[in-house]
């Protein structure tokens, strides 16, 4: 089955949109996939690379984002090939972030009751406010400036594909998480999912798990991915989930372009 899963996954990797959200830009520069107009870029390929000419292929994206002025994400998985991918990625001047566990599961097997903890509730939002409140609380979770992440959502929300939910306690966000559909690949991303540290343990991670996969299978989604971290990636495992590779994102910084 994971082969199987893998496979699937590795199908939606250069995924572009039929109708292009705006303000982003998606482009091909060989077998890559470019994105752009996000808070930084990103850079997908396929799970095989020629090792022929890889080097200058690196390089090309490098001078691309150096001309915009920009940094960029170049997202690898550890079955890709060739290995020493993350190798020249690093002599190109890449630093690696934290690996993530890659999970998919079936979006119907994940539907399972989850209760909430008493004061706790659950609901969709696409107001101003609420998208604010959230980039607030990933701050704080995360300990650095998210304010970003409110108009990123807002603009996925108006675009369409994306449903945010948060769960609050006494109108004080504790967590947060949304759905992104891939139409026409069967597949959805499960994103976020950060909880105040007080909050965590309490199954509000898993409510919100199975509020998605609900929204998922309503709209005829299959399967349901997600980059886990290692305190997500068990709870994921219990829900059904099926580890099937692992990932890690390269950075390539602004600071190289000026």
């Amino acid at each position: 089955m994971k082969q199987a899963l893998l496979d699937r996954y590795d199908g939606t990797r250069r995924w572009i949109p039929e109708a292009i959200p705006d303000g982003l830009a998606y482009d091909l520069d060989g077998p890559l996939l470019r994105i752009t107009g996000m808070f930084r870029g990103f850079v997908e390929g396929p799970p095989e690379l020629a090792a022929d000419g890889l080097d200058d292929l690196i390089a090309r994206q490098c001078a691309y984002f150096a001309a915009r002025g920009e940094g960029f994400e170049w997202k690898t998985r550890a079955h890709d090939r060739p290995a020493d991918l993350p190798a020249r990625l690093e002599r190109a001047g890449f630093v690696a972030e934290e690996p993530e566990t890659v999970l998919v599961g079936v979006a119907e097997e994940l539907l399972g009751d989850a209760p909430l903890p008493g004061g706790v509730t659950i609901r969709q939002v696409s107001a101003r406010e609420d998208l604010r409140a959230i980039a607030e609380m990933e701050s704080a979770v995360w300990g650095e400036d998210w304010s970003w992440l409110a108009g990123d959502l807002a603009r996925r929300v108006r675009d369409g594909g994306t449903d945010v939910l948060v769960a609050e306690a006494g109108g004080l966000v504790v967590s947060a998480a949304w759905l992104v559909r891939k139409p026409g690949t069967g597949f959805a991303g499960l994103w976020g999912g950060s909880t105040l540290p007080e909050w965590r343990g309490r199954g509000i991670y898993r409510a919100l798990v199975a509020r998605r996969a609900r929204l998922a299978v309503a709209s005829g989604v299959e399967y349901l991915q997600v980059d886990a971290s290692e305190d997500s990636r068990p709870i994921l495992r219990r829900l059904g989930l099926h580890e099937i590779t692992r990932t890690t994102p390269y950075v390539w910084d602004a600071a190289h372009a000026r």
